[in-house]
């Protein structure tokens, strides 16, 4: 075996008063004294130790290192790192997926008898998670307008423990105004968690307005090519603590391969969010003009009634928008049908455009009320802008909205 070169501070990158861009590609690595430049993937399952009281004082958290994968991995706390980091976070547990991102919190916050708040502009998996299994834990939950302020506050309980909503909504693209329910949430003594997927920190910053708690999709614009499977839940190192402790007792955590995979979409993401931007803003601009399409809903455009409170929050407005094209589900599946170019497919955040009907894939398990109630019409169709020539996800839109 060769002896590896002793471990130099310069190794290391100083990242002090270091931007966001920065942040972005180097935020999280701790080189070995093999001296790679690119961030190592670890994939193994377990650790060795020196010794049995070294082992016993890294198991009773007396000594730091490393426990079990399930717990604790190198490639993984790379990446939360460096997302802690961009979100402007203490601390961050990554997780198999995004909805359970979202079950490691609410079971590491919430216990029987306590009651949340949620609005109903969530994700339609979201709404499943917490009305087939949470409530099955006794957890009382209170949907409401995304909007409605009055609602929020009128909602709080004196057992009411947290507050959930997205912004902007998944696929209405309604934006909520996140100082304000920050003030509600605090005055309730209530954890306040923000759904950031569509923004991501290159976009949008909650904790900086108020939020507790921010949690991801890193399947989305994290990654940014559609290859795994990811979460992450962003905050106080004393909210994520116990997050840690359900990830580290029932194990939906992530994987080694994925954290290195995400952890390069990160190095890409304020260029990639800038660009999806654009192109969708573009395309909304088109789509507005389109005698077939009857509503556009994106942020971006000065006529979608919280664009102005959009640009006070958001340093972009991100790449998802969603239309309704005259008639109903018919037609909405017509527009769909016809793209030749544009991926049929309910995820988002890839640098491939996608194109889904909400009324039947991602919101399709909800019933007919909760549709009604967060507005998902069967007219809607929901795209998410890639980063192909917007002129050419334009033509493959025409091919149906021209037909109509």
């Amino acid at each position: 075996m060769s002896d590896l070169p002793e471990w130099p501070a310069r190794y290391q990158a100083d990242l002090s008063d270091a931007e966001f861009d920065t942040l972005a590609v180097r935020a999280g690595q701790l080189r070995s004294p093999e001296g790679e430049h690119s961030e190592a993937i670890f994939p193994t399952s377990s650790y060795v130790f020196a010794s049995a009281a070294e082992a016993a004082a890294t198991f009773g958290g007396d000594r730091d290192g490393n426990v079990y994968s399930r717990y604790t991995n190198p490639t993984v706390r790379a990446f939360e790192e460096r997302l802690a980091a961009l979100e402007g976070g203490e601390a961050c547990a990554a997780t198999a997926s995004g909805m359970a991102a979202i079950y490691a919190l609410c079971i590491a916050h919430l216990e029987a008898g306590d009651h949340m708040i949620c609005s109903r502009a969530v994700f339609g998996s979201t709404t499943v998670l917490l009305e087939k299994f949470l409530r099955k834990f006794n957890v009382d939950i209170t949907y409401v307008d995304l909007l409605d302020l009055d609602q929020w506050r009128g909602s709080v309980q004196s057992n009411t423990k947290l507050l959930f909503l997205e912004s902007p909504s998944n696929p209405l693209t309604e934006v909520a105004d996140l100082t304000a329910i920050a003030q509600i949430s605090r005055d309730a003594g209530a954890l306040f968690v923000v759904d950031n997927c569509f923004c991501t920190p290159a976009a949008q910053l909650p904790l900086a307005l108020g939020a507790d708690l921010v949690v991801h999709s890193a399947t989305k614009y994290i990654d940014g090519q559609g290859r795994c499977l990811g979460g992450a839940v962003v905050g106080s190192q004393e909210l994520i603590e116990p997050i840690i402790g359900v990830l580290r007792s029932a194990g939906p955590t992530m994987s080694p391969f994925n954290a290195w995979v995400f952890l390069k979409g990160l190095e890409t993401l304020s260029l990639r969010m800038k660009a999806h931007s654009d192109n969708a803003l573009a395309l909304a601009q088109w789509l507005e003009q389109h005698p077939n399409v009857t509503k556009v809903n994106y942020c971006g455009l000065p006529s979608h009634p919280q664009h102005e409170l959009a640009r006070t929050q958001q340093r972009l407005f991100g790449g998802v928008l969603s239309f309704e094209v005259a008639g109903g589900r018919e037609q909405a599946w017509k527009v769909v049908d016809a793209t030749r170019m544009i991926s049929i497919t309910a995820n988002l955040g890839d640098t491939k455009t996608t194109i889904t009907h909400p009324g039947t894939t991602t919101h399709g398990r909800l019933t007919d009320e909760q549709r009604d109630q967060a507005g998902i019409s069967q007219a809607l169709v929901r795209v998410s802008v890639g980063l192909e020539s917007v002129d050419d996800i334009i033509k493959d839109l025409a091919r149906g909205l021209d037909s109509l």
